[in-house]
C-alpha cells in the first residue's frame, strides 16, 4: 500500500498542469468567393427583390416569413413551431446530446459508491484438510463500505471527451435550427403553392364562365344558320377542356393543404384553409438583404453543425492518442465492519484502505494504432463534409439570386405577352361575331390567352419560392452565436 500523503502535492501539481496529448482544434479554411456574382454582374432589379446588405439591415430579424405580409402564413408558421412532430424529435435529440455533456463532465470528478451488506458463515468441521479445533458455530458480519474511485486525467482523455460531447451537443442544437428553418421554408413553399392554385382556380372559374357564354353565342348563331355545327363542337370542346383543368386543380389544392396540415401537426382530414377572395392571391415579395459569402459561414445552422462536428472529431484524435499513455487511478474505501448490529457502528469497527493504480497496455495487436487511424480518418471526413456544405450553401444563394433576377425580367415579359394575348382574343371574338373569321381563330386565341394567364401565376409563384429559398439559403434569422455554450 502506498502512503499517498507523501505524494499528494505531486498529484495536485499533475492534475493542475493537466497536459493534453493530441492536436488543438483550428477551424479549417473553406473556399469563399469575394462576393456573390449575382449581386454585381447586373444592376439590382428595379422592384427591389434583393439588395446588398448594409449594417442597418444585415439580417431579416425575428420571424422572417412576416416579410411576406400574409396573416394566414404567419398563423401557420407559429403552429409549426408548436406542433410539428419532426421538430419535436429534433428537440428531443438536442436534449439527449445536452445530457451527454453532463455524463462526460461527470468523469472529471471521483465516483463514490456505497454497498452495505450482511452475511453469516459456518465452516464445516468435516471438510478436507481442516483443523476441527478451528470449527465454530458460525459467524456473521455487517459491512457499510464507501468506495471512492478517481482517474487522474493526465493526458486529457476525459477533458477531450467533455469537449467532444459539448461540440456534439452544439451540433445537435444547430441540427435543431436547421430542421426548424427547413420546416418553416417548406411550409411557406406549400402555402404559396396552395395560393397559386387558388389563383389558377379563380382564373379557370372566370374562363369556364366565358367559355360557357361563348358556347351559348355559337349555339345561337348555329340555330340561326349563321355558323356551322363544327363551331359549336369546337366551343363545347374548349369549354370541357377548361373544366377538366379546373377539376384537376382541386386535387393539387388538396395535396398542398394536406402537406400543410402535416407540417403543423394536424390530421389532414381535420384541417381546411379557406380560399382567398378573387384578386387577393398576390403576395408582396420582400426585400432580402444579401451579405458577403464569408458572413454566410456564421448564418447557416447546417454549416455550424458541420463545423462543430469537425471540432468533436478533432477531440477524438486526442482521445485515441491518449490510449498510448498509462492510466493512473486513485481508489479508497472506508466504512464500518461489525459482527452484529450492536458493534457495527462502534469506533473499533471502523475500516479503511487507500491506494493507487497505474495501468499500461504493453501489447494490443495494433488496436490503439487502428483507433488513432480511425479517428484521423473520421476527422478528414468531417472536414470534407464541412467544405462541401459551405460550397453547397454558396451555390444555393447564387442559384436563387440568379433566379430572382431572371424571373423579374421574365415576369415583365410575361405580363406583356398576356396583355397581347388578351387583346388578340378580343379582336378575334369581335371578328368572329362580325362573320369575318372562323371560330378556329377564337379557339386558338382563347388557348393562348389562358396559357399566358396561367404562366403569369406560375412565374409569380416561382418568384415567391425563390425568395423563400434565398432566405433559407441565407440561414433565415439564425446566427452562430445562438449556439448554446453548454
Amino acid at each position: 500500500m502506498i502512503n499517498l500523503a507523501k505524494f499528494a502535492p505531486l498529484f495536485l501539481v499533475i492534475v493542475a498542469a493537466g497536459c493534453r496529448v493530441g492536436p488543438n482544434y483550428v477551424r479549417p479554411q473553406a473556399v469563399a468567393p469575394a462576393a456573390f456574382p449575382a449581386t454585381y454582374q447586373e444592376a439590382p432589379p428595379a422592384s427591389g427583390d434583393w439588395k446588398a446588405a448594409i449594417p442597418a439591415d444585415a439580417a431579416l430579424g425575428g420571424a422572417w416569413w412576416k416579410a411576406f405580409s400574409d396573416a394566414d402564413l404567419n398563423r401557420l408558421e407559429d403552429q409549426v413551431m408548436l406542433a410539428n412532430q419532426s421538430l419535436k424529435a429534433a428537440e428531443a435529440n438536442f436534449r439527449a446530446a445536452r445530457a451527454a455533456v453532463t455524463v462526460s463532465r461527470s468523469r472529471l470528478a471521483p465516483t463514490l459508491d456505497v454497498a452495505p451488506s450482511t452475511g453469516a458463515v459456518r465452516d464445516s468441521a468435516n471438510q478436507p484438510y481442516f483443523n476441527k479445533d478451528s470449527a465454530n458455530s458460525g459467524e456473521g458480519n455487517l459491512s457499510l463500505p464507501f468506495d471512492l474511485d478517481y482517474e487522474i486525467d493526465l493526458w486529457g482523455r476525459v477533458r477531450r471527451g467533455v469537449t467532444a460531447a459539448r461540440a456534439e451537443a452544439q451540433a445537435s442544437a444547430a441540427d435543431l435550427a436547421t430542421a426548424r428553418l427547413s420546416l418553416q421554408a417548406e411550409l411557406a413553399l406549400d402555402y404559396f403553392n396552395l395560393r397559386a392554385t387558388d389563383a389558377q382556380m379563380q382564373l379557370l372559374d372566370a374562363t369556364v364562365k366565358a367559355y360557357e357564354e361563348a358556347l351559348q353565342l355559337t349555339q345561337a348563331r348555329y340555330d340561326e344558320g349563321i355558323t356551322s355545327l363544327s363551331d359549336v363542337s369546337q366551343a363545347r370542346t374548349q369549354l370541357q377542356a377548361a373544366q377538366v383543368i379546373r377539376t384537376d386543380l382541386v386535387n393539387d389544392r388538396t395535396s398542398a393543404q394536406h402537406a400543410i396540415a402535416i407540417l403543423i401537426g394536424q390530421a389532414p382530414a381535420n384541417f381546411h384553409l379557406d380560399a382567398l377572395l378573387p384578386g387577393a392571391a398576390s403576395v408582396a415579395l420582400p426585400a432580402i438583404p444579401v451579405e458577403l459569402p464569408s458572413q454566410l459561414l456564421e448564418r447557416r445552422p447546417d454549416i455550424a453543425a458541420a463545423e462543430r462536428r469537425m471540432a468533436a472529431a478533432n477531440e477524438q484524435i486526442g482521445i485515441a492518442q491518449a490510449a498510448y499513455y498509462p492510466t493512473v487511478s486513485l481508489s479508497a474505501v472506508a466504512g464500518f465492519l461489525g459482527t452484529s448490529a450492536l458493534n457495527w457502528f462502534s469506533w473499533p469497527s471502523r475500516s479503511w484502505a487507500v491506494g493507487s493504480t497505474l495501468s499500461q497496455s504493453l501489447f494490443d495487436a495494433g488496436r490503439r494504432r487502428a483507433g488513432a487511424a480511425i479517428a484521423n480518418a473520421n476527422y478528414d471526413s468531417t472536414v470534407a463534409n464541412y467544405r462541401q456544405t459551405v460550397l453547397t450553401s454558396f451555390g444555393q444563394v447564387e442559384d436563387n439570386l440568379a433566379a430572382l433576377r431572371v424571373l423579374e425580367a421574365e415576369a415583365e415579359q410575361q405580363h406583356a405577352a398576356t396583355h397581347s394575348a388578351e387583346e388578340t382574343l378580343d379582336l378575334f371574338q369581335t371578328r368572329y361575331e362580325g362573320g369575318v373569321d372562323t371560330y378556329l381563330q377564337v379557339i386558338t386565341s382563347q388557348t393562348a390567352a389562358l396559357q399566358n394567364e396561367r404562366n403569369d401565376i406560375q412565374i409569380q409563384l416561382r418568384r415567391q419560392q425563390a425568395s423563400v429559398l434565398l432566405i433559407k439559403a441565407l440561414g433565415g434569422d439564425w446566427l452562430a452565436r445562438q449556439l448554446p455554450s453548454l
